[in-house]
């Protein structure tokens, strides 16, 4: 209810600011028309006398001025060099002369000048035009002015200001009586399904909402429902899933990964078969920070997840994840270049572990995506940042899928290997530390990841 007046309330502050404004200007244009018609007419019908003397010209001034049909709304003056009033419609005692900026601008510019604000003597507001009197030789020896009080004008403005502003109060009443009856009538069921949203929002997948009503508002809560039940069952299917697969192969590859860290610290094998139990060691590694992934997605959906916050030198963190994975990737033929650099980076609050893991899912991710065999590493302080970057020279990623890759069990288009959550983890974890983890295609080819941590939090 509230939005909606305080709506119609902006809008028809708006016009009534917009209609006043264009009645002020018709106004006010208007009447500086009518002033300037009169003084350039005036001042044509003047010009016959200005090869006169000087005191016949004031003579007819005065004959002129005395003889002013308009003197009950306007004031006609003349006015010599120096600014004293020679003749006018209000007789020879019409006051102190003027001193607004209009007459000395007709003088120095040759044309029609308008003042419009407070008089210096009165206070009161005023409109003059002001036209220069050029003599026949082409000197200007004075100047004729109208002068006008927009006391009234003003009044009609306010008035039709205050008219609008009435208009404009009686149709928020309006709008906010027959608001708060709708909104009333609709409330009860509205409340229910917000409440219901709420919990579904929160994790309670399956509750469904009972409403008796057959319009839009069924509609809505049925399709709710709906909405709720087959998430509740996506859940249930995806939490039995990894927790299977988690319990299933946790066993064995502990098991793999012992035997074979033990086989190969005897010398009882041969180089061939030593390469190939390296290859089951390191294999059987990648299956285990699979599963760890797995866990982790896990704790994240209960709610579980948490940091070991400490303050940590992040640039020797990261720099120490570059140099340890650069050599499990030049096995593969894989140049993993750290971009080194000058910049000052501080000790920040965070989790190193978690962190060390961010960064070696995302360097895993540019060696199997990528497609290439180079990637670049670099990390910098960026205001009250820490920026680090990591890029591929691979295919990148096709633009509609980029908004969908940190999406959990999303792969799309790529073949690589992967349970496609190891990037919603990472973005989980930087979330949790207050930063970002954005990708986007690089300039020339390939795929950039970014992820920005505060320096303080």
């Amino acid at each position: 209810m509230l939005n909606a007046a305080g709506v119609v309330l902006a809008i028809g502050l708006v016009c009534a600011a917009v209609i006043t404004t264009v009645f002020a200007m018709y106004y006010y244009s208007n009447l500086e028309s009518d002033m300037r018609y009169r003084a350039k007419t005036t001042t044509e019908f003047f010009a016959e006398y200005l090869n006169q003397s000087y005191n016949e010209y004031y003579q007819s001034c005065i004959q002129y001025a005395m003889t002013f049909e308009a003197r009950n709304q306007i004031e006609l003056q003349f006015i010599n060099k120096q600014g004293k009033i020679v003749a006018s419609s209000y007789g020879p005692w019409a006051g102190e002369s003027p001193t607004t900026p209009d007459i000395a601008d007709a003088m120095e510019s040759r044309g029609i000048s308008r003042f419009m604000g407070k008089d210096p003597y009165t206070g009161e507001r005023i409109m003059a035009v002001s036209s220069p009197m050029i003599y026949t030789n082409g000197e200007v020896i004075g100047v004729l002015r109208y002068v006008t009080s927009i006391r009234l004008v003003d009044r009609q403005i306010f008035w039709i200001m205050c008219t609008c502003l009435g208009a404009l109060a009686l149709i928020v009443a309006i709008v906010i009586v027959f608001a708060n009856l709708f909104i009333r009538s609709i409330m009860k069921q509205v409340e229910e399904i917000t409440e219901k949203a709420r919990r579904i929002a929160n994790g309670s997948y399956g509750v469904q909402i009972q409403t008796p009503y057959r319009d839009e508002i069924g509609e809505l809560a049925s399709t709710i429902n709906e909405m709720s039940a087959k998430i509740s069952e996506n859940e249930k299917m995806q939490t039995e899933f990894i927790s299977s697969l988690s319990h299933e192969l946790r066993t064995p590859l502990t098991a793999i990964t012992g035997w074979s860290e033990t086989l190969l610290a005897g010398d009882e094998l041969n180089r061939e078969t030593r390469r190939g139990m390296r290859i089951i060691w390191r294999e059987a590694k990648r299956l285990t920070e699979m599963v760890v992934d797995l866990l982790d997605f896990t704790r994240i959906q209960g709610g579980r997840m948490t940091l070991n916050v400490e303050t940590s030198d992040i640039r020797g963190e990261f720099e120490d994840t570059v140099y340890m994975y650069s050599s499990r990737l030049a096995q593969d033929g894989i140049h993993l270049e750290y971009l080194d650099n000058e910049d000052e980076i501080p000790e920040i609050p965070c989790d190193p572990k978690r962190m060390r893991q961010v960064f070696l899912n995302i360097l895993d991710n540019a060696a199997k995506h990528g497609e290439g065999k180079n990637i670049e590493a670099s990390i910098h302080l960026e205001g009250d940042s820490v920026v680090v970057r990591i890029r591929d020279f691979g295919p990148g990623i096709p633009e509609d899928e980029l908004p969908l890759v940190k999406k959990k069990f999303f792969k799309g288009s790529s073949k690589a290997r992967g349970t496609g959550i190891g990037l919603a983890v990472c973005d989980e974890i930087v979330e949790m530390h207050g930063g970002t983890l954005t990708l986007q295609n690089a300039e020339g080819g390939g795929t950039l990841v970014t992820v920005c941590l505060p320096v303080s939090q």
